[in-house]
């Protein structure tokens, strides 16, 4: 069964179809797009219908196009992102699929992909894929979603105020999850209180009879509370006051356990990763589950399949000129809070331990004394040696007992040496930055070269 045929298309975005055809996905790149898809060309740096003949070449089984074609089907449109956010809204209006949000400022993607395996266990699921978040990934995602998924999970992301109001309106979910408010991208916004604003967007997209789920220990959740007008409004945290209360958690070297009270019954989730920003990550998908009304025992015992996800704490073998070495991938991004929370649970990981870390970046006027405060926390982490890369991370070096104080680089590459002059057999290394500062090349060379992933 096709995902959308020609005729339907050209319904749901008001164009005209050049011949019949069916697509079984979507694609906005080329590279990544697969045999019988619909390639979607988008404006940006390039304009995206300048690759749909090398989308052809590649299968596409059709296209999307603000112009007329010859000898290629497509279906000819006003503006190629208003279709695609047309045929992400049919696709929502076919369906009969619960649809869940997930934003936040930490834990956004590693909750997505554990809804998604968690749902699972229930039914047909579609999910956002690596972190398809903004106003292209977003569309695109909701857009692909199957007529007969069961249950819809989207991440939102956002740099600046209105995203998250847009993209909430777009896929008007039934469940929105804000999983924590933190500083992060506070080079776009005054303060987090604005940040928490803009987070507590996701109302926008909520019908009256949507639920909203809050973290309990966030300090920011009764702000974004007082927004939430009538709708139901659901927590998870400590206190007793929670709608889903954390009584307990073990943290172990790669598992954690977690002790849940939701609605009078006492749930254990296990789960198969490392740290304790895991345990509140654990009762927010219990929360979800709780207002889709699963099975609790069912959703908890399902939340045991997880895996970290790539460049967010995934662990990796490395065999290394005769040396033993155990990887763990934090490189995809970075903000003062997801930093302290791989350094915590890198603390829980037995053998000498070394951080290679790159720059958090939008941090704003105070991004030097955010960098610098880093020092606390990888000294309690038990870090016995820290390679930097980036400008801001120089303030960290020196905050740094000389001890600790590995070599300053410039690049992916030159952390690449001097790591491989630090190891010592037994070694535990976290590499962690935000995405641009390149260390995922630095992950993925390792990886290449002495790895075997566990």
């Amino acid at each position: 069964m096709s995902l959308w045929t020609a005729k339907e298309i050209a319904e749901a975005t008001g164009g005209e179809a050049s011949t019949d055809f069916a697509v079984d996905s979507l694609s906005i790149d080329t590279r990544s797009l697969q045999p019988g898809a619909l390639f979607v060309p988008l404006k940006d740096v390039r304009d995206g219908h300048d690759f749909i003949p090398q989308a052809m070449k590649a299968g596409a089984a059709g296209s999307l196009s603000d112009r007329a074609l010859e000898s290629t089907p497509h279906i000819h449109v006003q503006e190629t992102l208003g279709a695609l956010e047309a045929l992400a809204k049919a696709a929502a209006s076919r369906s009969d699929a619960r649809r869940i949000a997930v934003t936040g400022s930490v834990g956004k993607t590693s909750v997505k992909d554990a809804l998604a395996v968690m749902f699972a266990a229930f039914g047909d699921v579609h999910w956002s894929q690596r972190s398809f978040n903004n106003h292209w990934g977003v569309p695109l995602t909701l857009a692909a979603m199957p007529k007969q998924t069961e249950f819809g999970v989207f991440e939102m992301g956002m740099n600046n105020a209105g995203e998250i109001s847009a993209l909430s309106q777009l896929v008007r979910p039934h469940i929105g999850l804000i999983t924590t408010v933190a500083p992060a991208h506070l080079a776009h916004f005054k303060n987090v209180e604005a940040i928490a604003d803009a987070k507590a967007e996701m109302i926008d997209g909520l019908g009256e009879t949507g639920i909203l789920i809050l973290n309990g220990d966030n300090p920011y959740t009764r702000r974004i509370q007082a927004k939430a007008g009538d709708l139901d409004v659901m927590t998870f945290g400590h206190d007793e006051s929670n709608d889903v209360v954390i009584l307990d958690s073990r943290l172990g070297e790669a598992e954690i356990e977690v002790k849940l009270d939701i609605l009078d019954e006492i749930v254990t989730v296990t789960l198969p990763v490392a740290g304790a920003h895991w345990v509140s990550n654990a009762a927010a998908c219990m929360a979800v589950a709780m207002a889709c009304g699963l099975d609790l025992n069912k959703a908890a015992k399902a939340l045991g399949g997880i895996s970290a996800s790539p460049g967010r704490g995934d662990v990796t073998r490395l065999q290394i000129e005769g040396k033993a070495i155990t990887l763990v991938d934090e490189s995809y991004n970075a903000n003062p809070t997801s930093m302290r929370a791989a350094l915590s649970a890198l603390s829980h990981r037995s053998g000498r331990r070394l951080a290679v870390l790159g720059d958090m970046y939008e941090l704003g006027a105070d991004e030097i004394s955010l960098h610098a405060e880093l020092s606390e926390p990888i000294a309690a982490a038990g870090v016995s040696r820290v390679i930097v890369t980036g400008e801001c991370m120089r303030a960290l070096r020196g905050a740094l007992p000389r001890p600790l104080r590995g070599a300053w680089v410039h690049n992916a590459d030159e952390a690449y040496d001097a790591l491989l002059s630090e190891i010592e057999d037994g070694d535990v290394v976290m590499i962690k930055g935000s995405n641009a500062t390149g260390l995922g090349a630095l992950t993925r060379r390792l990886k290449q070269e002495f790895a075997h992933v566990i």
